[in-house]
C-alpha cells in the first residue's frame, strides 16, 4: 500500500500543480469578479447535483464487483457493470433535462445574491456545463474497476487532460467569447473518459445493452450507495449555503471562498488521496475476511501518516495564507481586495485541514464494513452545526466566517466518526496516534515560529517572494529534523524508505 500511495501522492502532485495553474489562469484574466463567480456557480450546480451520486456509486461499486467476481466469475461481473453504466446514462439523461428545464430557479437557489447581468450570465453558463455529467458518471464507473483491475495510475492521471482543456477554454474565452469557459469544461470532462476507455477495454471490459434495474447485485449496490449519495449531498449542501451567503456578503466573495479552498484541497488532496485511494480494496479485502485486526493496524497507519504530513501543512498555510495567496494570485485582475478576501478564508480552512484528512479515512473504513449509515449520519449532524456556523459567524467575521464554520463542523464530524469506529471496531491505537498527533503539533508549531523569523529576515534582502520560498524550505528541513528525533514510527518509515531508495540508487550507478 505504501508504494501504491508515494506513486499516487507524486501523480496527484503533479496533477493538482496544473489544477493550480488552471486557477492562477481564471484568476488572472477574471479576478474575483462576476465573471469568475458566474462561473464557478455554473460549475458547482452540476457538481453538487451529481457528484456525490458518482461518488456513492463508485464507492458501493468496488466492494459488490469484488464479491460477484469471486462468487459468480468476471462474466457476470461484466454484465453487472454494463448494467450500471446504462442505468447511470439514463438518470444523467433525466438529471440533464430537469436542470435545463428550471436553470433559472437552480441558479437562484445556488446564488440567491445574484442578480442583472451576473444572473443571466450563469445561466447560460450553466445550460451548457450541465451535459458535463454524462462524461463524469462514465468517469467514476471506470475509475473504480481499473482500480479493481490493480490499475492506479491511469485514473489517477485523468486530471491532466482535465486541466488542459480548462486552461486553453480560459485562454481563447478572453480572446474570443466568455462562453468558451463552460463549453471547456464539458470538453474536458469527454477528454477524460476519453482518455480512461482504451485502458479499460483492454482490462477485459466489453460493452453490452444491458439495464436490469431489479437485478439483485444492482439493487444490493444501490443500497449500500444511498447512504453514500446522501451523505455527498451533506457535503454539497454545505458548500451551496457557503456560497449562497458569500454571493450576499461581497462581489467576487465566491471566488474568493473557492480560491481558498482549493489551496487547502491542493495540500489536503496529495496526501490524503492518494492514501484513501490505495487503502480502499486492501480494508474491503481484509473486511471481508474478518481480518479487524489488519484493517485497524492500516487504518491506525494511515491516520498516524496524514497527521506527520497535514498538520505541519496547515501550520504553515495559517502562517503564510497571505503571502502564499499573493504569490499565487497577486497579478492580473486579481487585486488587493480579493487577496485580503482569499487569504483570510485560506486561514481558517486551514483549521480543518487534518480534521477532514481523518474523516476521509475514517470514512472508508466504514464503508470497507458495508456500513454506510454511520457516516451519513455524522455528516449530517456536521451539515447543521455548519449551517448555523454560517449564518452566525459571516455576520462578525464575512467571508473567513464561512471557512471557520466549515473548518469546525469538519472537526466535530470526524470526532463523531472516531468515537463510532472505536465502538465497532474496538480500540485502534489510539492512544498511540494521539501520543503521535501532540508530537507532530508541537515539532509544527515550532517549526512555523522559526520559518516566520526567517521569512521576516529574508524579505528585508531577497524580497518578499523569494524569502517566502526560503522560509518554507527551511522550515520543512527543520520540521523533519524535529520529528526525526522524536522517534515517530510512521517519520522512521519514511526516512527508511529514502534512505533505501538512495542505497539503490547508488549501488545501481556503481553498477553502471
Amino acid at each position: 500500500m505504501k508504494k501504491t500511495a508515494i506513486l499516487l501522492m507524486l501523480i496527484t502532485i503533479l496533477s493538482k500543480t496544473l489544477g493550480f495553474i488552471r486557477d492562477i489562469t481564471l484568476s488572472y484574466f477574471y479576478g474575483a469578479s462576476s465573471i469568475s463567480d458566474a462561473y464557478l456557480i455554473s460549475l458547482s450546480i452540476p457538481m453538487v447535483i451529481f457528484t456525490f451520486v458518482g461518488i456513492g456509486i463508485s464507492t458501493g461499486y468496488i466492494p459488490m464487483y469484488s464479491r460477484i467476481t469471486q462468487e459468480y466469475g468476471e462474466k457476470e461481473g461484466n454484465r453487472y457493470t454494463n448494467s450500471l453504466v446504462n442505468i447511470l446514462t439514463v438518470i444523467c439523461t433525466v438529471i440533464v433535462f430537469l436542470g435545463l428545464s428550471f436553470t433559472e430557479e437552480l441558479v437562484h437557489l445556488f446564488a440567491s445574491g445574484f442578480e442583472g447581468n451576473t444572473l443571466a450570465l450563469t445561466i447560460k453558463f450553466t445550460r451548457i456545463s450541465l451535459f458535463g455529467i454524462y462524461s463524469t458518471g462514465l468517469i467514476y464507473i471506470f475509475s473504480g474497476f481499473l482500480q479493481l483491475k490493480g490499475s492506479y495510475v491511469i485514473p489517477a492521471l485523468v486530471g491532466f487532460p482535465l486541466n488542459f482543456f480548462i486552461i486553453l477554454s480560459i485562454f481563447l474565452s478572453f480572446s474570443t467569447t466568455t462562453m468558451m469557459l463552460p463549453i471547456g469544461v464539458v470538453l474536458a470532462h469527454v477528454s477524460q473518459l476519453l482518455f480512461l476507455l482504451p485502458f479499460v477495454y483492454r482490462k477485459g471490459y466489453k460493452y453490452e445493452l444491458v439495464a436490469d434495474i431489479k437485478d439483485e447485485h444492482i439493487m444490493r449496490m444501490a443500497y449500500l450507495a444511498l447512504p453514500i449519495i446522501i451523505g455527498g449531498s451533506v457535503d454539497q449542501i454545505n458548500v451551496l449555503v457557503d456560497r449562497t451567503i458569500a454571493s450576499k456578503i461581497a462581489v467576487g466573495g465566491i471566488s474568493a471562498l473557492n480560491y481558498s479552498n482549493k489551496l487547502n484541497s491542493f495540500i489536503k488532496g496529495i496526501f490524503v488521496t492518494s492514501l484513501s485511494t490505495a487503502m480502499y480494496p486492501i480494508i474491503s479485502k481484509m473486511a471481508a475476511e474478518d481480518n479487524i485486526n489488519g484493517l485497524k493496524k492500516t487504518v491506525s497507519e494511515a491516520l498516524n501518516s496524514i497527521s506527520l504530513l497535514l498538520i505541519p501543512a496547515a501550520v504553515g498555510a495559517m502562517i503564510f495564507a497571505e503571502s502564499v495567496v499573493r504569490l499565487l494570485f497577486g497579478r492580473g485582475a486579481f487585486d488587493l481586495k480579493a487577496i485580503e478576501m482569499t487569504s483570510n478564508a485560506l486561514f481558517f480552512y486551514s483549521i480543518g485541514m487534518v480534521g477532514f484528512g481523518f474523516r476521509d479515512i475514517l470514512s472508508r473504513a466504514f464503508y470497507s464494513l458495508q456500513d454506510t449509515k454511520i457516516p451519513m449520519i455524522n455528516a449530517t449532524i456536521a451539515m447543521i452545526i455548519n449551517i448555523i456556523l454560517n449564518i452566525l459567524l459571516s455576520k462578525f467575521m464575512g467571508i473567513g466566517g464561512l471557512a471557520l464554520a466549515t473548518s469546525i463542523s469538519g472537526i466535530f464530524c470526524t470526532i463523531l466518526l472516531l468515537l463510532s469506529l472505536k465502538k465497532k471496531i474496538g480500540l485502534f491505537n489510539m492512544k498511540k496516534t494521539a501520543f503521535s498527533f501532540l508530537k507532530i503539533t508541537c515539532a509544527s508549531l515550532i517549526m512555523g515560529a522559526i520559518a516566520k523569523v526567517i521569512h521576516i529576515i529574508l524579505s528585508k534582502f531577497i524580497g518578499e517572494k523569494l524569502g517566502l520560498i526560503g522560509a518554507i524550505c527551511t522550515g520543512a528541513i527543520i520540521y523533519f529534523i524535529i520529528i526525526y528525533f522524536m522517534k515517530i514510527d510512521e517519520a522512521d518509515t519514511m526516512i527508511n524508505v529514502i534512505k533505501k531508495k538512495l542505497k539503490t540508487g547508488g549501488e545501481g550507478a556503481r553498477n553502471e
